[in-house]
C-alpha cells in the first residue's frame, strides 16, 4: 500500500510511521507534515534514507500542494492537527483551521484522487467529560468541552458526512491519553518527567485528581494499524488501555521512578473548562481484533522516563523557543 500519512512528524504520527515501516515492508509512506512548533523531522532522522519512506513539507489547507502530494495514495491517515487544549483556550482560530478545514480539504482531495480509505485520528476528548462508574463507548454522545475537542468533534462530522453523502470509505479512531518516546513536551508526562530531571517544580492543574486513562504510544500505533487495514468502513474504533490514573498519581509515579520528592509538586490554578475524567471502553476493537495494550501503565511509563533521560539533547531542543515562551505565558504567573 501507499499511504500518505498527514502530521507524521508529530508525536504519534511519528510512531505510527516507525511502525508501519516496521511490520509492512511493502509498504510506501509519504509524510505530508508542516512542521509547526510540535513537528520534528527529527523525530524520524534515522529513516531519510529509507526507500519506502519521503516527506513532503505542506499545509493539509492548502488543496493544490495536497493533490499533488496525494497523487497514488491507497489510503490517507490523518493525523495532522493542533492538539493542545491550553492553546486552544488561548486562541481557537488556528485549531478551527487546521482540524476542521484541513480535513475537510483532505477529504475533497481524497475523493478526487480516488482514494480507497480515510483514516481520521480523533479523541475520546470529542465526548466531553465522563461520569464515575460510565464508560465512553462508540456510540457516547459527542459533547465537547474545549475548544480543541470542538473542532476534532467538527473534524468528525464531516468525515461521516464524506462516507454518507459521497461514499468515501471512512474509519475514524479516538484514543485516549497517549503517553511515550517523542511527546512535544508541552503534554503532562514529558513536561513532568523534564521539570523533574531538572530539580524544577512540577505544575499541577487544580487538585490534580483530574483522571485520564493512559495509553502507550506503541500499542495505539498497532491499534491504529488494524483499524486501517481491517476496520468496516463508517466505523468508530475506542483505542483505550483500562489504565485510569489521575494526573497527580502519574506525577508521583514520576518523581518516584527518577528519584525525586513529592516535594516539586506545586499546585497551579487549573484549566478552564477542565475534563474531571475521561474513560474510554475498548471492546470493539478488542473483540473484532483481538487487540490489548502489550504494555502496562507501570511497563510503559518505565520506557518513558527511561527514553527522556537517554534523550536528553532532543528535550532541550524541542524546549527552546516558541515552546518556552508559552511555557512562560501558561506557567509563569500562576
Amino acid at each position: 500500500m501507499r499511504l500518505f500519512i498527514t502530521g507524521g512528524a508529530g508525536f504519534i504520527g511519528s510512531n505510527f510511521i516507525r511502525h508501519i515501516l516496521s511490520e509492512h515492508r511493502g509498504h510506501h509512506i509519504v509524510n505530508f507534515d508542516k512542521l509547526t512548533y510540535a513537528g520534528n523531522l527529527e523525530n524520524l532522522s534515522d529513516l531519510a534514507d529509507d526507500s519506502n519512506y519521503s516527506f513532503v513539507k505542506g499545509d493539509i489547507c492548502d488543496r493544490s500542494a495536497v493533490d499533488d502530494a496525494i497523487t497514488g495514495a491507497d489510503a490517507v491517515i490523518n493525523f495532522a492537527a493542533e492538539s493542545h487544549v491550553d492553546r486552544s483556550i488561548e486562541r481557537a482560530t488556528e485549531f478551527i483551521t487546521t482540524n476542521v478545514s484541513g480535513t475537510q480539504t483532505l477529504l475533497d482531495a481524497a475523493r478526487a484522487a480516488r482514494v480507497s480509505r480515510f483514516l481520521q485520528i480523533s479523541t475520546d476528548e470529542v465526548m466531553g467529560s465522563c461520569a464515575e462508574g460510565e464508560y465512553f463507548t462508540e456510540d457516547s454522545p459527542l459533547c465537547p468541552n474545549s475548544p480543541y475537542a470542538a473542532s476534532k468533534t467538527a473534524a468528525e462530522h464531516f468525515v461521516r458526512a464524506a462516507h454518507v453523502t459521497f461514499g468515501l470509505d471512512v474509519v475514524t479512531t479516538r484514543a485516549s491519553n497517549n503517553y511515550g518516546p517523542f511527546q512535544f513536551p508541552e503534554k503532562l508526562i514529558p513536561l513532568m518527567i523534564s521539570n523533574a530531571l531538572e530539580d524544577k517544580k512540577l505544575p499541577v492543574y487544580g487538585d490534580g485528581l483530574n483522571t485520564r486513562d493512559w495509553l502507550y504510544v506503541e500499542d495505539c500505533c498497532r491499534a491504529i494499524d488494524l483499524v486501517l487495514h481491517k476496520g468496516e468502513s463508517g466505523t468508530v474504533y475506542n483505542i483505550g488501555s483500562r489504565a485510569e490514573k489521575t494526573n497527580l498519581d502519574v506525577v508521583r509515579t514520576l518523581l518516584d521512578l527518577v528519584g525525586k520528592p513529592h516535594s516539586l509538586i506545586t499546585f497551579v490554578t487549573d484549566r478552564l473548562g477542565h475534563d474531571r475524567r475521561y474513560a474510554t471502553d475498548p471492546t470493539r476493537i478488542e473483540t473484532e481484533f483481538g487487540w490489548s495494550p502489550r504494555e502496562t501503565f507501570e511497563s510503559g511509563i518505565a520506557k518513558t522516563v527511561s527514553w527522556y533521560r537517554e534523550n536528553s539533547s532532543w528535550v532541550e531542543r524541542a524546549r527552546s523557543g516558541d515552546y518556552r515562551e508559552y511555557y512562560e505565558r501558561m506557567y509563569g504567573n500562576r
